[in-house]
């Protein structure tokens, strides 16, 4: 667990060195009134919780700022586990942009319903990086943390996901 802890710290050290920002003079790439929508992977076999030997799983947000740096979302996704059943999720959450560097700070609660009628509610946080390819495309790595309190040794998990971003104008 440890090297895949390393790997994941690793990675997101080299997304945040590099420096792909532009400078836009009027509006920052994190202001009011702008959309976000993204697809995320997770998985890669870069996660740890105490059920799964293999993770891989998709999700699809949708966002809109409502301040500067300030943005609120929402969250479908499906995994697909080892051990553990197959789960959908629905969640919603709140990022703040460190508008300076890219940096990004996220809190989200997820509703987890698995396909043998376990329910969970579950928050978390996370951390990343929005690496601009473009004026409004992102590559987003970034790590997780998920707690459950139904089952915390069996659903709770760490992982490393990666988010392909568009951030629209108004």
């Amino acid at each position: 667990m440890l090297k895949k802890i390393s790997m994941m710290v690793v990675a997101l050290t080299m997304a945040i060195a590099a420096q792909a920002q532009y400078s836009n003079n009027r509006l920052t790439p994190f202001h009011e009134d702008k959309y976000y929508v993204g697809a995320s992977f997770t998985g890669f076999d870069l996660n740890y919780s105490g059920l799964e030997d293999f993770k891989l799983g998709v999700s699809a947000q949708a966002g809109y700022f409502l301040f500067d740096n300030w943005m609120a979302s929402g969250q479908i996704a499906y995994n697909s586990n080892g051990k553990a059943p197959d789960y959908f999720s629905l969640g919603a959450g709140l990022r703040y942009y460190i508008e300076q560097n890219g940096l990004f700070l996220g809190a989200n609660v997820n509703y987890l319903h698995a396909n043998t009628n376990f329910n969970d509610v579950q928050p978390g946080i996370e951390v990343g990086y929005a690496y601009f390819l473009s004026r409004t495309v992102t590559v987003e790595p970034s790590v997780y943390y998920h707690q459950s309190f139904k089952d915390h040794s069996n659903y709770s998990n760490l992982g490393f996901k990666i988010t392909f971003g568009i951030y629209l104008n108004d």
